[in-house]
């Protein structure tokens, strides 16, 4: 019995191997191009609701000549009754996609969190349709200039055990209020 040389028994494995990854990539490639416009459609309806949301009348116009020294808006949007900014602080586990609604006057009109990776009963309240998801975001309707958590010094009262949550929304909303004085 003849047995196989260590070089082509190598060559053999590595062959197997690339079949096998190119076959897999290929049924991924397949799988994400049926699935991505559904997943965009999605994204767009959440994005429309987010807006509804924080900006009362909707919006005109996207704005994509604007001033940001903060890195965090990524989006804004131009109503008859202010401006809708997405934005993207930091949270604890990973970024926070939030729309934040300001009216002409520099005034928060609201807040609505799109999408985040918090923990379970701790950060998540934020986002939360409970009571003290709702209470918290709350908060911020009627406030200007710069806004922070009391353990900061600032009026927004914290989610218990989600400190680090809550400074990541006081951050995208302070980057749409900037923002926003930016714009007029």
């Amino acid at each position: 019995m003849k047995t196989e040389s260590t070089p082509m028994y190598v060559l053999r494995l590595a062959l197997t191997l690339l079949i096998i990854t190119s076959v897999v990539a290929a049924l991924l490639a397949g799988v994400n191009s049926i699935t991505k416009p559904a997943i965009d459609k999605l994204n767009a309806e959440k994005t429309q609701e987010a807006i509804a949301a924080v900006l009362p009348g909707g919006y005109d116009t996207e704005i994509t000549d604007y001033a940001d020294a903060t890195g965090l808006v990524s989006k804004v949007y131009a109503g008859a009754n202010g401006y809708a900014f997405e934005v993207t602080p930091g949270g604890f586990d990973n970024t926070i996609t939030m729309m934040v609604g300001i009216d002409h006057d520099g005034n928060v009109l609201g807040i609505s969190i799109v999408s985040h990776t918090e923990t379970a009963g701790l950060g998540a309240v934020a986002a939360a349709s409970t009571s003290a998801g709702e209470a918290f975001r709350s908060q911020f309707a009627g406030k200007s200039g710069s806004v922070a958590v009391s353990k900061d010094g600032g009026e927004i009262d914290a989610i218990t055990g989600a400190t680090i949550t809550s400074r990541a929304v006081c951050t995208g909303v302070n980057a749409a209020l900037a923002c926003a004085a930016g714009l007029g």
